[in-house]
């Protein structure tokens, strides 16, 4: 099950990234695992993106890490917010780094420094404003 892949350590590790990237941004991090992806891997990437409620941020600056583990998939869909502002290959060279680190195995360090990139992103576009509220939960979400 999709719950089990990672370890309690692991979990921390990328909660702790989300956590981290968010202290300098009103922006919105979230991490999904599935097991499988029998779809394209955008597609169930947006998918999921609307379940969590990622394009109701105010600013329309949320982020969402999907990976689905068995098939080898995984995407970065960011809201239209960020995608105005980032450069147009940003997701590609995160996405490259991350799976410089999935190829070891490593995937919750490789999920955990594709969160550290995007959060330098959204905190040059969009900085950590007093009022600023967590709109989103930092918890990963699991399918089956």
């Amino acid at each position: 099950m999709a719950k089990d892949f990672f370890n309690k350590d692991e979990r921390k590790l990328i909660v702790d990234a989300i956590k981290e990237a968010e202290l300098n941004t009103s922006g919105e991090i979230r991490v999904h695992i599935d097991s499988k992806c029998e779809e394209d891997v955008m597609d169930r990437a947006a998918y999921w993106f609307e379940k969590l409620q990622m394009h109701k941020t105010e600013l329309r600056n949320g982020v969402l890490f999907y990976l689905a583990y068995e098939d080898h998939k995984f995407a970065i869909l960011g809201d239209a917010g960020i995608n105005q502002k980032v450069d147009a290959n940003f997701w590609e060279k995160d996405k490259e780094t991350m799976l410089n680190y999935f190829k070891q195995g490593e995937f919750a360090k490789g999920l955990s420094e594709g969160i550290k990139l995007s959060g330098e992103q959204l905190k040059a576009h969009f900085p950590y404003q007093s009022d600023d509220v967590n709109e989103l939960s930092d918890e990963i979400s699991f399918g089956k």
